[in-house]
């Protein structure tokens, strides 16, 4: 297939039209049209090999729960959510921008492929440092309600630990997501159906190693009262270096001036998951939460990013900014067209819907297979549980077709301002549906006990 754009510049001198230049831009690389068949081949594996890696993520994370770092600093667990959630602020938005640029062939010159690739992982180092920051603030201050004085060694613990994570993370997920969108390309697969789930695939289990093994190995060294400090200013001291390789591209560079308050307010959003997560976390009725938290919460974060790499693409090729195309018109479509329509972004949002259930059902059963004495064996709540994942993912493929819709009318990028919300909205959506699962699960058991065992009472002898 071959990409056709005709760019037409009319110039005027007061109401007279002086002169014209014509421009047609042929690419051969365009994006080919795909079936059903190919496009649920190339998202479901993605998907199934991301679930993988964020099943060993809620394995990890029930086991350093009970780590001493994370049982004496319980804003730990707060910063959890938010400091994963940073994939999808940061990784999935990298990705969606690097599949946008391979698709609309800018990465085909070897000259702006590297302009491209390394102003953008500068600036995703520059997003991660500051965003660890407020991150381990925004933990403080949620956890500040239940805590009567600060300890300002753990404050110290808390954000080194955040600064160092998020910069390490970001920037090994960073370098492969390069690889990947690079890769596809070559091998003429769609990068927008698979960049984003494999940013997922190890992102969730990075992010928490790093995390763990980072604020354990400063929690055995609290008593060197200057070493938190010292590295924490080293990190936070590398954003001016970032910040001069990603002037070399100047629509990058605007990301980095105007592109803040999607991610930070997508981090307080995780946030609030983050409190939710370590309130209930160490509570009996609230077994397994800690295993199940990764995953329902990744495969959300996973979906809706596809999709709404996938309707920016279709925007980046087929519109301008600020124009959207004459069946998009409506910013609130009927939520039926949204799933029920021809049109293609209907059939990836259908196809997306299905492997739902599918998916969650193999990862609840390969969990339950590791760590059955941390599951509920319960027919209730797994029913439960996939009534909430469908209803979150329904939720966030809605939100991305509105969102990027009214993004788009406001000439933005909807690389850049859509995932990071919509993925933060999945962590608060997920952590809460599950929370919810558990306690109706309790509330029933509990019941059908109570009447079982008054029933068993009023038998005579």
């Amino acid at each position: 297939m071959v990409v056709t754009q005709l760019s037409l510049e009319f110039r005027f001198q007061g109401k007279k039209l002086r002169g014209f230049s014509c421009e047609l831009i042929r690419s051969p690389h365009g994006v080919l049209p795909e079936s059903v068949l190919t496009m649920t081949c190339q998202v479901a594996i993605p998907i199934f090999l991301s679930g993988l890696g964020m099943t060993m993520a809620g394995l990890v994370m029930n086991i350093i729960q009970h780590w001493p770092v994370f049982r004496e600093v319980k804003d730990l667990l707060t910063l959890v959510p938010p400091l994963v959630g940073l994939k999808g602020n940061l990784e999935m938005t990298l990705a969606s921008r690097l599949s946008t640029a391979a698709n609309t062939g800018q990465i085909d010159d070897s000259q702006e492929k590297f302009k491209i690739i390394s102003s953008n992982l500068a600036v995703v180092q520059v997003q991660a440092t500051v965003v660890g920051l407020l991150a381990a603030l925004a933990s403080l201050l949620l956890g500040a309600v239940s805590r009567e004085e600060l300890d300002w060694a753990k404050v110290a613990l808390l954000c080194t630990s955040s600064v160092i994570t998020a910069f390490l993370a970001a920037f090994a997920l960073g370098m492969l997501m390069v690889c990947i969108v690079i890769g596809a390309r070559k091998f003429g697969v769609n990068p927008d159906n698979i960049a984003t789930p494999i940013a997922a695939s190890l992102g969730d289990l990075i992010t928490l190693s790093i995390l763990a093994l980072i604020s354990s190995f400063f929690y055995r060294h609290r008593d060197t009262w200057y070493l938190m400090p010292l590295v924490c200013i080293g990190f936070m001291a590398l954003t001016p270096l970032w910040i001069l390789i990603a002037k070399q591209n100047p629509p990058v560079m605007k990301i980095l001036k105007f592109g803040w308050f999607p991610i930070i307010l997508a981090m307080v959003i995780s946030s609030f998951g983050g409190l939710i997560l370590s309130k209930t976390i160490s509570r009996h009725q609230y077994k397994g939460m800690a295993v199940l938290t990764p995953i329902i919460c990744g495969v959300g974060g996973n979906l809706v990013a596809i999709q709404t790499s996938r309707i920016s693409t279709f925007l980046h090729m087929w519109s301008i900014p600020g124009v959207l195309p004459l069946q998009m018109k409506r910013f609130w479509p009927n939520p039926c067209s949204t799933f029920c329509s021809s049109e293609i972004n209907s059939v990836s949002a259908r196809v997306l819907l299905f492997l739902v259930i599918p998916g969650h059902l193999i990862f609840y059963y390969l969990i339950y297979l590791v760590e059955d004495k941390s599951m509920t064996n319960s027919k209730i709540f797994v029913l439960l549980y996939l009534v909430a994942s469908l209803i979150q993912v329904i939720i966030l493929l809605y939100l991305a077709e509105v969102m990027v819709r009214l993004i788009w009318h406001q000439a933005l990028d909807p690389d850049n301002h859509c995932i990071p919300y919509l993925t933060g909205l999945g962590d608060l959506l997920g952590t809460g549906l599950l929370a919810l699962c558990f306690l109706l699960d309790w509330f029933l058991r509990s019941k059908a006990e109570s009447a079982g065992f008054l029933e068993l009472a009023s038998v005579p002898p």
